[in-house]
């Protein structure tokens, strides 16, 4: 397992490698959303299945132009997601025909995170657009707050781990509709 900057993990994403990174709270897994091979392997490494969809985070607002379909919700229910952005706020909203569905699974819409976790940031800078963005444990298992908390069995299997330290978050972000506003998912 090799320590990455974000510019050289970067590089590693495009080759269809799966990384390790903080996040605002928990540690997580990350690749190329677009590389099928890429996702399903990420999701043998947490042995989730593909069905659950996965989320997607990104620096700005403008990395998921296109893959988005604002126009199937209310202008005040777009003002309210997007007026939450950057940050630690996760929203299921409708996906245009662009996301694939080994990242919505069985759903509609897709789970999207504009983050300020200045990692996050950076790696998404670095790739040049969203990243898949999964708690890095073994599904059923408690998520890593720390690094040291990390599964042996998640670390044996990725292609990297970049450095730094999570956003300090007592739980993963909350996920909520954002047709409805309705929690999904405590945070």
């Amino acid at each position: 397992m090799q320590r990455l900057a974000p510019d050289a993990a970067a590089v590693l994403l495009r080759r269809g490698g799966v990384i390790a990174y903080p996040t605002e709270a928990v540690w997580g897994l990350g690749c190329d959303p677009f590389d099928e091979t890429a996702v399903r392997r990420l999701l043998a490494i947490k042995r989730r299945p593909v069905d659950k969809g996965v989320i997607l985070v990104a620096a700005a607002l403008a990395q998921f132009d296109g893959l988005l379909a604002w126009d199937r919700l209310p202008r005040e229910r777009i003002d309210d997601v997007q007026s939450q952005w950057p940050g630690p706020r996760t929203w299921i909203v409708p996906a245009s025909a662009r996301v694939p569905r080994w990242i919505t699974g069985t759903h509609e819409g897709v789970a999207v995170r504009v983050s300020d976790h200045p990692v996050v940031v950076a790696l998404c800078r670095a790739f040049g657009g969203p990243l898949v963005s999964t708690s890095a444990n073994l599904a059923g298992e408690p998520p890593a707050f720390a690094f040291g908390e990390l599964s042996t069995a998640v670390l044996a299997r990725v292609d990297g781990v970049v450095e730094g330290e999570t956003g300090g978050l007592r739980a993963p972000t909350a996920i909520r509709d954002a047709a409805t506003g309705a929690e999904l998912r405590a945070g």
